[in-house]
């Protein structure tokens, strides 16, 4: 879990995912995903910020089987789906968990 200083921290993206998960109309459980998934390794870079929040959307979404599309959550976040495509997978490792060799 992660301590309450990194959400304050990080409190403007993590509105941000949520005005975007907002958008994309996504479960409770897809939010919860993303937010732990975005807060394992956030980078230091702003621009960096808005692909990875992008990325941990899309797999919390998959994990929370409320999975969208890669160009939905693009359009919705404002990447290019190259952006989630490159670091969905990343977003997953860091978090300890396996992702899919698809």
């Amino acid at each position: 879990m992660h301590s309450a200083r990194d959400r304050v921290a990080y409190e403007p993206w993590l509105e941000e995912l949520e005005d975007v998960a907002d958008r994309l109309d996504l479960s409770t459980e897809a939010r919860t995903c993303a937010v732990d998934l975005f807060l394992t390794d956030v980078p230091e870079s702003d621009r960096s910020k808005r692909a990875v929040l992008a990325a941990s959307l899309y797999a919390g979404s998959l994990i929370a089987g409320d999975g969208r599309t890669q160009g939905t959550v693009a359009e919705a976040a404002e990447v290019s789906r190259l952006s989630i495509q490159s670091r969905w997978k990343d977003r997953l490792e860091a978090a300890g968990l396996e992702p899919p060799k698809w």
